[in-house]
């Protein structure tokens, strides 16, 4: 997820010099925007045929006219974000724009998902609920170090895995960097509980709305699709990544001359500084901690395809009780759950009016990057490159085994994930390209979406693009030198392991 934006100071400092900044999401976008809209004036237009589902089908495809002139392609450019939002594709004329008839194309359901569940995270965090939750795990384990490592890595490996809980985890510095080092440890194992912890959830999304989400939506399958692949690699990666840190701790508690990082002054000296009380769980704390769990789990069940999830089998026929829901119900479930938790929480109606608008406002952001993204798509669509891509690609990948082929995807996306950072950004802006490559493939587009997301959250475990780590090595005040010295060798054995996972999940498809 993106963070609010940081206002500046105001005063009367006088400006600093600053490097080289690294643009936005929203800034990489624009200037692909306009490259692509440019590149399109190069590419030969081309088609597949497609199948009644709009699937291209492999070893069709043919050049065509595009019968764009210069003004329909400047008007694409300028209307590139409205389409992006609700352009509408012309069955006949197969064009994208705002004043057709046919289906939409537009993200605005995701778009609108975006908003509804920034709302809703914003709520639940107000009520402090969450905050003391994991103020009072850190408490109760504090004389059981390793354990104490585990739970937080695990609560954040959660956190990560169904809602994206990425730049949160920069409020948690100021607890958990004192509590470690009271512990004994170092300033890096607080940054390893807290970036591995929520990282490691990112990279094995199973319905995260921000990665997998997205993803799913611009590869037209189910939120669910591939599940079972995803919780499997959840399980065994973030058991690895938690082994991992707790290892490095328990060496650096025995011998701490072996800590990465060293001690600043002051740092031995905290020894039990931190064991004071932490304030007890209200009710209402616990009732809003039961809520958002109990919402996080009717998510899980209304989108996930269960006969398909239990038989093995995609086709199978839908049980009486599969919601089957999608991102436009997914909205008002949020909504609602908004409601509810303010509700719950005794909020007032003011106050609750007013977190709702804050939470969607500061969750535009990268609401905005996916109508972005998707406007770029447009343009090639309407300019007819999409599948002369598609074909390009088509012709490195062809022969290769099901298992390489979600490997290749993997591997092509880590440089794409370092040039956008930003999850929701990437998967709209990748996906329709990858999803009909895997058809030709003969593998899922679930298996596709997982390569995706594994490579998006590998990156951002370690990318000085990401807040999230320059930010928690600047709170932990650790070197980002000394931060990848630390987590280089466990990023190589992730590396390997999800090679593994989707060669696997490949085969079985």
């Amino acid at each position: 997820m993106s963070a609010p934006t940081e206002s500046r100071p105001t005063g009367t400092e006088p400006p600093r010099r600053r490097g080289f900044t690294f643009p936005s999401a929203l800034t990489v976008l624009a200037i692909v925007t306009v490259a692509v809209w440019a590149l399109a004036f190069l590419i030969p237009a081309g088609q597949y045929d497609r199948t009644p589902a709009g699937r291209p089908i492999q070893g069709t495809y043919h050049r065509v006219d595009s019968g764009r002139s210069l003004a329909d392609r400047l008007d694409d450019l300028f209307l590139s974000p409205v389409n992006g939002l609700y352009g509408i594709l012309d069955g006949k004329t197969e064009l994208v724009g705002p004043d057709f008839a046919g289906e939409l194309y537009g993200s605005a359901g995701v778009f609108l998902f975006v908003l509804a569940i920034g709302a809703f995270i914003t709520v639940v965090f107000a009520t402090g609920a969450l905050d003391r939750g994991i103020g009072r795990l850190a408490h109760r384990l504090r004389t059981r170090g390793a354990l104490l490592i585990a739970g937080i890595m695990v609560v954040f490996s959660v956190l990560g895995t169904v809602e994206g809980f990425a730049e949160e985890t920069l409020g948690f510095y100021g607890l958990i960097v004192p509590l470690m080092l009271a512990l004994g440890y170092d300033r890096m194992v607080a940054v390893g509980t807290i970036i591995l912890g929520a990282g490691v959830g990112v990279l094995c999304s199973t319905v995260n709305p921000f990665a997998t989400g997205v993803a799913s939506s611009a590869a037209d399958i189910s939120l669910g699709d591939g599940i079972v692949l995803r919780f499997v690699m959840w399980v065994v990666l973030t058991a690895v990544t938690v082994a991992y840190v707790v290892r490095y701790a328990r060496r650096v508690q025995r011998r701490p001359e072996r800590s990465v990082t060293g001690f600043l002054p002051g740092d031995r000296e905290h020894a039990r500084d931190a064991s004071g009380e932490v304030p007890e769980l209200t009710g209402l704390h616990k009732a809003v901690l039961v809520t958002t769990a109990l919402v996080f789990a009717f998510m899980i069940f209304s989108v996930v395809p269960w006969s398909s999830a239990l038989t093995g089998k995609a086709d199978a026929r839908p049980y009486g009780f599969e919601l089957g829901w999608s991102f436009p119900q997914l909205a008002a479930l949020f909504v609602c759950a908004a409601v509810l938790v303010g509700v719950v929480a005794r909020m007032g109606e003011q106050k609750l009016s007013a977190t709702i608008v804050q939470g969607a406002a500061d969750f535009i952001s990268p609401a905005l990057v996916i109508v972005l993204a998707r406007g770029v798509t447009v343009i090639m669509n309407n300019s007819k490159i999409t599948d002369t891509v598609l074909h390009s690609i088509e012709g490195v990948v062809q022969g290769t085994s099901s298992g390489l082929f979600a490997i290749i995807v993997f591997v092509v996306n880590l440089p794409l994930a370092f040039l956008i950072p930003s999850t929701s950004g990437h998967a709209t802006l990748a996906m329709p390209i990858l999803a009909p490559l895997a058809d030709f493939a003969g593998v899922s587009r679930a298996v596709a979406v997982t390569a995706w997301q594994a490579a998006s959250g590998w990156m951002n475990l370690w990318v000085p693009t990401t807040a999230v780590t320059i930010g928690g090595v600047a709170l932990a005040k650790v070197g980002y030198d000394k931060y990848l010295r630390f987590v280089f060798p466990l990023l190589a054995l992730l590396f390997v392991l999800i090679c593994g996972f989707l060669a696997a999940g490949a085969a079985m498809t």
